[in-house]
């Protein structure tokens, strides 16, 4: 392996892996991409790395500025990493309904926490538009550049180098992708990258059955965290999607134990969510493709919450 000359360097190259105990017989092959090993346990660090650098470049992002952003923690976390690497301050605006451990990271990294209250640690439209507007008041300050991830147009170019490195990893067998949806940067993205080499790829989103907005159902309160935010994403785009899968919290912490213990492999409740639409979609495409996901982060950001805080 060649040395880094930055952490920012040691962004990306993650391994894929097949799941099997998890899968049932006779349906596709099933890979996860484990994003846990990026430097902040996350696969926003190549989002938040692309849409800084495409700010820097053109000169929205100033040396001495200090980025706002609203965030769920993921996003937050990997912004921290990439401010403190390149030497912006931070302020993030999040939420108690996030694990501690997220807002935890982004405080070790420097970040300036301002933190709403939510209702019983419930994930709402409401919650998500107070966070908005609480950045967007913060980032009219003089010097103050917002990130603005649900509006940022660079942040999807973030992801096209982790479709390519999909493609490589299975030598050009990838029939399916599937993601669950927060932004959409990163289905989209990978779509685009994916679907330069295969135009045929099936794509797939994923979403909180309880809030299933994607799919045309009313807006609820769940704890996926990083997904389902209660309303349609500005930059969403249906005609590049061929399905839109659902289901529970419930069911999504019960995947994410059994990765866990069946399979070795350790992730928060938007990976399990992912791991329950790819194994629908592979049982639906039958056992001649292959259907690839995304293990979004690592479960270590996760121990705080219900998916195993619980867990006996």
């Amino acid at each position: 392996m060649l040395i880094a000359r930055n952490v920012l360097e040691a962004i990306g190259n993650t391994p894929l892996v097949q799941l099997h105990r998890v899968v049932p017989p006779g349906c596709a092959r099933v890979l996860v991409k484990l994003e846990g090993a990026n430097p902040t346990g996350n696969m926003k660090d190549r989002m938040a790395k692309a849409a800084i650098e495409a700010a820097e470049a053109s000169g929205r992002l100033r040396p001495g500025d200090t980025v706002v952003e609203y965030t769920g923690g993921s996003t937050g976390a990997s912004l921290a990493l990439v401010c403190a690497a390149k030497g912006y301050s931070l302020h993030i605006v999040t939420s108690d309904a996030f694990s501690e451990e997220k807002i935890g990271t982004m405080r070790a990294f420097g970040a300036r926490i301002t933190c709403i209250r939510s209702d019983n640690r419930q994930i709402t439209a409401k919650l998500v538009q107070d966070m908005i507007e609480a950045a967007r008041e913060i980032s009219r300050r003089p010097g103050h550049w917002w990130f603005d991830q649900l509006n940022n147009r660079d942040a999807a170019a973030g992801y096209y180098p982790l479709g390519e490195e999909i493609w490589e990893q299975t030598h050009g067998k990838v029939d399916a992708f599937v993601q669950s949806v927060g932004s959409a940067h990163s289905l989209l993205g990978m779509a685009q990258a994916l679907r330069r080499h295969n135009p045929d790829l099936y794509l797939a989103a994923a979403e909180p059955a309880e809030s299933a907005v994607l799919s045309g159902k009313p807006k609820g309160s769940h704890k996926i965290e990083g997904i389902g935010i209660g309303f349609v994403p500005p930059l969403w785009d249906p005609t590049r999607v061929n399905t839109v899968l659902a289901d529970t919290t419930e069911a999504s912490i019960r995947m994410c134990r059994r990765l866990a213990r069946e399979e070795g492999i350790f992730g928060g409740t938007s990976s399990g969510l992912n791991v329950i639409a790819a194994i629908k979609l592979a049982q639906t495409l039958g056992p001649d493709v292959t259907v690839v996901t995304l293990i979004i982060d690592s479960g270590l950001r996760y121990l705080s919450t219900d998916a195993y805080r619980n867990d006996q």
